[in-house]
């Protein structure tokens, strides 16, 4: 009975397919970065499985619990969170496993923790496709 519980979990996983990765950095100048892209922006399939790998960097200022940015995805229609997404960055790498929201449209990735004077311009876009 376990193998066979064990089976169908394999197969299931192999169905949905590997998650879809992100690196970004969070970094000392306020600012989220990712390689390539002067402007980063995320796009993503509608429900797809995610795993965000960030690099985070010290700006001048932080939390008490020691995160030093954050990661919030708004909609854009009405700016309304995105249940799920609502992350703190510690210093250093680490991995978020998320599920894309299942409405396409535009949404705001925002810093949620005061990061610096230039904490204000910490956003970046994502889209999600159907």
């Amino acid at each position: 009975m376990l193998v066979a519980a064990a089976s169908l979990l394999s197969s299931l996983a192999r169905a949905e397919g590997p998650a879809h990765v992100i690196e970004l950095t969070a970094d000392s100048d306020s600012r989220y970065k990712m390689a390539g892209q002067r402007v980063p922006q995320i796009t993503v399939k509608a429900g797809e499985q995610i795993l965000l790998r960030v690099t985070a960097r010290r700006g001048k200022t932080w939390n008490r619990d020691g995160s030093i940015h954050g990661f919030t995805l708004l909609r854009a229609k009405d700016r309304t969170k995105v249940d799920g997404w609502d992350l703190l960055f510690k210093p250093g790498q680490q991995e978020f496993t998320l599920t894309a929201p299942a409405e396409p449209g535009e949404y705001e990735v925002v810093c949620t923790v005061i990061c610096s004077e230039d904490h204000e311009g910490m956003n970046m876009k994502l889209t999600v496709v159907p």
